[in-house]
């Protein structure tokens, strides 16, 4: 199957049920399928070929999701745009993977007209919802367009996305994904996700459909499922829209889950409905993921994966946070469960050898969701897959279950005075106390010790929490040498575009003028 073949099949078993629900508006599944081959026969005879790129530049939208549709629906490649990304990244990425086409929202009108200079390779601007000067117009271009099946077939090995990496490490890397990589996700996925054959799944698309959330409601669509679309992850409308649609299944960060959690009169909303509350993108402390067990019900799945990896690598089912009548053991809930069924894994040392269960090292990955590579950069292709495994640049460990455990990214290893110190170990300790919201461990440079372990926690409003009690809570968990030498408080850390903490730029901070050597 291609990956438009996931919305067809939806539609052959809802053809008019709720596909996508926006508000008060509501697209039903043969509509968006009859929509999705206008604009494809459009994007055809504008002379798009196979895996030609298009970007879809919206906030969370039905349009901009069917866009993107009828981009795969072309035969074409997605280049998914961040709308909460800085102008100029956006305006690197489309340049630098060459983009083709462009779908905007015109509210982004001003940032595309001021990017359009340095934008050589891009030959078609679309407005998706009116008018916006030197650009096509969505409704009334497609409306112009035949409403006949689009003859594209698609090859399973053809490169259906182009993904920006983040950048959180230096430029952004295009990840291209195959339609097999994604058909191979939806696999490992469905694997996990199930449902009596009654019961389609009512998926809330609450974080960017450019992100997690965008791919992820492929599962519901493929089972002709209903999607419900936030406009943002605003936790009251997102509290009411669980209990309004019934939702089944959600993506939120952990992030959006923490302020979830700390709601006035979250005990007393309905989450009868759902039946996985995934989470996943960064860490979850044990603590506060009890605390969501508690709040949201026997419904929390765990998902580790990378752009790389089509986001599935392992999963931790709900039925696994629990042991013995109560909540698994810390060590299992810290982890984040065994691989999926068509995903390969494998801890391995720097020479790429595999190293036993318990052992730490490189989480490496081998199977048909692997990335065809990075754009046009064959060097850093050849650096990250080596003899058919994905070096995902996370370490960590097997353990005897056969469960994943992350120590650390391999860049945010911190050696000190010459041990191994993993900033995701001393992360979860301080994350475990009731008046942190969140917190980012780098080493910071000592002359004594190379590195020093320096905290910086964010605090939960209106709560407190000194250095002193910070340092005493990490040496009795971990010791003398994980324990923090100091702690800064800061009111927001940095986070990127989809919640993550931004180590780098936390870390920079300290290192000014100095060069930091990596492992």
């Amino acid at each position: 199957m291609s990956t438009i073949d996931f919305l067809d099949r939806g539609c052959s078993i809802h053809p008019d049920g709720d596909y996508l629900v926006f508000g008060g508006q509501r697209t039903t599944y043969r509509d968006a399928q009859r929509y999705t081959y206008r604009v494809a026969n459009g994007l055809r005879g504008l002379g798009c070929g196979k895996e030609a790129k298009a970007a879809v530049w919206s906030a969370n939208d039905p349009i901009g999701w069917l866009c993107t549709l009828s981009i795969w629906r072309a035969g074409m490649a997605w280049m998914p745009i961040n709308p909460r990304n800085g102008t100029q990244e956006n305006g690197y990425v489309l340049d630098a993977f060459d983009c083709e086409v462009l779908f905007f929202q015109s509210a982004f009108a001003a940032q595309v007209a001021a990017l359009r200079p340095q934008l050589k390779k891009l030959r078609h601007f679309i407005c998706i919802d009116g008018e916006a000067a030197d650009a096509l117009s969505l409704p009334r271009w497609a409306a112009e367009q035949p409403e006949t099946r689009p003859d594209v077939s698609p090859a399973m090995d053809d490169v259906c996305a182009v993904m920006s990496t983040g950048g959180t490490t230096g430029k952004p890397k295009g990840v291209m994904t195959t339609h097999r990589g994604l058909q191979t996700m939806v696999a490992n996925w469905l694997s996990v996700l199930t449902y009596p054959a009654d019961r389609p799944p009512v998926n809330l698309a609450a974080a960017p459909l450019t992100h997690t959330a965008g791919v992820f409601s492929l599962m519901t669509t493929l089972r002709g499922g209903t999607v419900v679309i936030l406009p943002r992850p605003d936790p009251a409308m997102l509290l009411d829209a669980i209990e309004q649609h019934r939702v089944t299944e959600l993506f939120l960060p952990p992030t959006v889950i923490y302020v979830l959690l700390d709601l006035p009169g979250i005990a007393g909303r309905d989450f009868s409905s759902l039946r996985y509350l995934l989470y996943g993108a960064a860490p979850m402390s044990p603590e506060k993921l009890r605390r969501a067990l508690e709040t949201f019900g026997p419904v929390m799945i765990q998902g580790f994966g990378q752009t790389e990896a089509a986001a599935s690598i392992s999963c931790l089912q709900p039925e696994e946070h629990f042991a013995d009548g109560g909540f698994a053991r810390e060590e299992r809930l810290a982890s984040c469960g065994r691989p999926f069924p068509f995903t390969q894994v494998s801890i391995r040392d720097d020479a790429n050898q595999p190293l036993p269960d318990g052992q730490v090292g490189e989480i490496c990955v081998a199977g048909d969701n692997v990335m065809k590579g990075y754009y046009r950069a064959p060097d850093k292709t050849a650096e990250t897959i080596v003899g058919g495994w994905l070096k995902t640049g996370d370490v960590g460990y097997l353990d005897s279950e056969g469960f994943l455990h992350i120590t650390d990214r391999k860049k945010d290893m911190i050696i000190s005075g010459g041990f191994n110190v993993y900033s995701a170990e001393v992360e979860a300790v301080i994350n475990s106390h009731p008046a942190v919201q969140d917190c980012a461990v780098v080493g910071i440079p000592d002359e004594k010790w190379g590195e020093a372990v320096k905290a910086v926690v964010e605090r939960n409003p209106g709560k407190e929490v000194s250095e002193v009690e910070i340092i005493a809570l990490c040496k009795d968990k971990l010791g003398g040498v994980k324990a923090p030498k100091s702690v800064d408080f800061v009111d927001k850390l940095p986070r990127s575009a989809v919640g993550k903490v931004q180590k780098r730029e936390v870390r920079e901070k300290y290192w000014q003028g100095r060069t930091r050597q990596v492992a």
